[in-house]
């Protein structure tokens, strides 16, 4: 099986302003706003949904197929992803225009201050699932609204089952088009708050997606996660991390291990336990793209943490 993970590509730009941005704002001149933060280090990261779920399918030992749109800076990212043996085959490159960024400045209370340039996203339509040969799943993560649109619309046309998973891009779209989208795919996926903002813009409760989707995934963050699936509603929990350090890519990973799992045919209830492992190995890291392990090393963590095999 081959999968089409159609998505974002983006560099993440973090830093850390040691003090609280509080201190530096006046509220009553907030309509006069012009601040400057020192951060005294910056760590740029890879980052972007479809490359991050290929990353964790990668690890899973499978053969991703991350279809996005790259920007003239784009070089280093391709460096990394021929050093992982990531295939590039549907990446386009665009020379006029940059690579998706996101510049993240935390401060020491947590408040975070984030700005994103889509770039190169904005194109992302440019692609066509039909390009690509052999794919048997296939997943819609957050990318250029229209990409998202039509992508959708052609894993359907070709009968390719695929998951739609808006995350960070569900604001951009209404309800008519959120509708669609679930009309179209084969499973939903989304976290407890897109799950609000997705139940109030279409009007649709569970039940009202079930009856249209193999499945609807809820990830609840510590609390593990819900698959609802048929007549069932399966809890699975999260697994406890070895060590807390960046949340940021867990659910990209999650997505990693749940088309592992629906790869491989097996029940919603192992598909869930894969994924939720890969969120704690994510978590564990900085970054979204610097965790790894072996197979044996994974399947035995998987034994520990739920008592019974994977295979």
């Amino acid at each position: 099986m081959s999968a089409l993970i159609c998505g974002s590509i983006a560099y993440d730009n973090i830093m850390v302003f040691e003090d609280s941005f509080k201190n530096h704002i006046l509220p009553d001149q907030i309509h006069i706003l012009n601040v400057s933060f020192l951060v005294p280090e910056l760590r740029r990261e890879f980052g972007g949904c479809a490359l991050n779920i290929a990353y964790n399918l990668k690890l899973l030992g499978e053969e991703p197929l991350p279809m996005g749109t790259a920007g003239r800076d784009f070089a280093p990212y391709q460096a990394w992803l021929e050093e992982h043996g990531i295939r590039q085959d549907h990446i386009k490159f665009l020379n006029d225009v940059f690579t998706a960024q996101a510049y993240i400045t935390t401060d020491l209370e947590d408040n975070q201050i984030i700005v994103f340039h889509p770039g190169a996203m904005n194109f992302s339509h440019l692609n066509k699932v039909q390009d690509a040969q052999g794919v048997t799943i296939g997943i819609v993560s957050p990318d250029g609204r229209t990409g998202m649109i039509e992508h959708a619309s052609q894993f359907a046309a070709a009968s390719i089952p695929f998951v739609f998973d808006p995350g960070q891009g569900l604001s951009m779209f209404g309800g008519d088009e959120l509708r669609q989208f679930i009309e179209q795919a084969s499973w939903v996926t989304v976290n407890d708050y897109e799950w609000e903002l997705l139940k109030d813009r279409t009007s649709w409760d569970i039940v009202d997606v079930k009856s249209r989707v193999s499945a609807l995934i809820v990830t609840r963050g510590a609390e593990g996660s819900v698959i609802y699936a048929g007549d069932s509603n399966i809890e699975i929990p999260a697994v406890q991390p070895d060590a807390v350090k960046d949340p940021t890519g867990c659910g990209d990973a999650y997505r990693g291990g749940l088309l592992f799992g629906l790869m491989q045919g097996w029940d919603w209830l192992k598909v869930g336990r894969v994924a939720s492992l890969m969120g704690a190995v994510k978590i564990e890291c900085h970054g979204t793209q610097n965790h790894s392990f072996s197979m044996e090393d994974f399947e035995r963590r998987f034994q520990t943490s739920f008592g019974s095999s994977m295979r």
